[in-house]
């Protein structure tokens, strides 16, 4: 049988009548639009000191009106000004950046009266209980501590304060930053009262923004370091921690001081904080590094995916601006914008409660208003003070009562006699 040839009509050439088969790629789902990071607003130059209104702080935020005037206030704009104000002033800046040589004369006073508060508490020893939760020795060292506050703002103290007035407001602040007498614990609620310790102290003059990098970098440092001596020795318990799943036990502002700090650093990466080397290196400089080195210090188990799962995911970001950006918008929705946190936060006249939020002493309904279930219930707890239950809380509004990380770990170190002897468990 003749063969058909390639060109003859009954086999027709059709290479250039049919589409050449292009493999299909993948199609990637479009990444969901990247909510911008507040941004910093400009800070009001302090008020004339007769224009302020001196009076103790209380609480005035006592339901969810009460916090949603908070969020639309002059005064919630105030304070993000002056904490993002702090915090930007030490972008792309180590601590040991900030010369010791030459502080401002406030500078090293905060610094002396931290000092004092370290004497107060090698006065007060913790009583040898065997419990892991908080010990009620913490209570004297708070009651010597609010008996010596005013002291260091009286005419003769270090940092001497205008008025009777603005010493209340002030050492009211000052020593509601160690934590709470009655439950013994201590949350990022109490750090920010640090914060607005230091913020009253602008208000009055004493704290220009020249020395925000001082306070970021020497004076906020060493208040975190006596607050690990504080929460070591006397184990505070997390205030309205839920677990591992947060972002820390007690502090959040290192994280967000120490994401400045490193932003563009030439090798130091977000993954860095799963190199022990450089932890341990770079401790010293940079606040981010030194918090989780303390944080896995008194963990019962190795690596953060285990004891701290958010810190491990957030070290996957692809720079520091990005871990700086995403901290600015955690305080945000986390701390200014969390109603169990901010029930328990106090005005004055220096930082100012807005217009028709409610008062302590009124009677009913939190600022006499009716408070509508679907936004919260205020109840009125054991110890008189009111809080607002939402539904999808948990049963407790201040968080369920756990032990401390760090007296779960000293309890273990004084049965074993030493930490490396430790069962390791994934939780706490």
């Amino acid at each position: 049988m003749a063969q058909v040839s390639s060109t003859s009509p009954l086999a027709p050439d059709l290479s250039q009548k049919l589409p050449r088969l292009v493999p299909r790629g993948r199609q990637k789902a479009a990444a969901p639009p990247s909510e911008p990071p507040p941004e910093t607003p400009p800070l009001p130059p302090p008020p004339s000191l007769d224009s302020i209104a001196f009076t103790h702080p209380t609480r005035r935020i006592l339901s969810p009106k009460d916090h949603e005037r908070f969020l639309s206030s002059p005064t919630y704009t105030l304070i993000l000004a002056f904490i993002f104000g702090v915090s930007d002033s030490v972008r792309d800046t180590p601590i040991s950046a900030v010369s010791k040589d030459d502080l401002h004369p406030t500078v090293s006073s905060l610094l002396s009266i931290l000092d004092d508060a370290e004497a107060i508490l090698k006065e007060c020893p913790p009583e040898d209980t065997g419990s892991r939760f908080g010990n009620p020795a913490f209570r004297s060292f708070l009651d010597a501590l609010t008996a010596r506050a005013p002291q260091w703002h009286s005419t003769t103290g270090p940092i001497p304060l205008p008025s009777a007035g603005a010493v209340d407001e002030a050492t009211t602040y000052l020593t509601h930053a160690f934590g709470n007498w009655q439950r013994i614990d201590y949350g990022s609620g109490h750090e920010l009262n640090f914060l607005i310790y230091l913020l009253c102290l602008e208000r009055l003059s004493l704290l220009p923004a020249s020395t925000f990098p001082s306070l970021a970098l020497l004076v906020f440092p060493r208040y975190l370091r006596l607050m690990r001596q504080v929460q070591t020795s006397y184990y505070l318990e997390p205030a309205g921690s839920h677990g591992v799943w947060g972002l820390d036990d007690y502090q959040f502002l290192p994280f967000l001081l120490g994401a400045a700090q490193l932003a563009r650093h030439r090798f130091i990466t977000p993954k860095s904080i799963h190199q022990p080397f450089v932890v341990e290196e770079y401790a010293r400089e940079y606040l981010y590094l030194d918090q989780v080195a303390f944080v896995n210090s008194v963990k019962n188990i190795e690596g953060l995916r285990w004891h701290s799962p958010m810190l491990d995911d957030i070290s996957a970001a692809r720079s520091w601006e990005k871990v700086e950006a995403g901290m600015k918008k955690m305080f945000v929705k986390e701390v200014l914008g969390k109603l169990p946190v901010m029930q328990h936060f106090l005005f004055g006249g220096l930082v100012p409660a807005a217009e028709g939020m409610g008062n302590e002493g009124d009677t009913g309904a939190a600022g006499g208003e009716n408070v509508d279930d679907e936004e919260g219930e205020v109840v009125v707890d054991e110890n008189g003070m009111r809080h607002v239950h939402k539904p999808n809380q948990w049963g407790d509004c201040c968080g369920i009562k756990v032990p401390s990380s760090a007296g779960a770990i000293g309890e273990m170190r004084k049965r074993m006699g030493s930490g490396d002897q430790l069962r390791r468990v994934p939780f706490d």
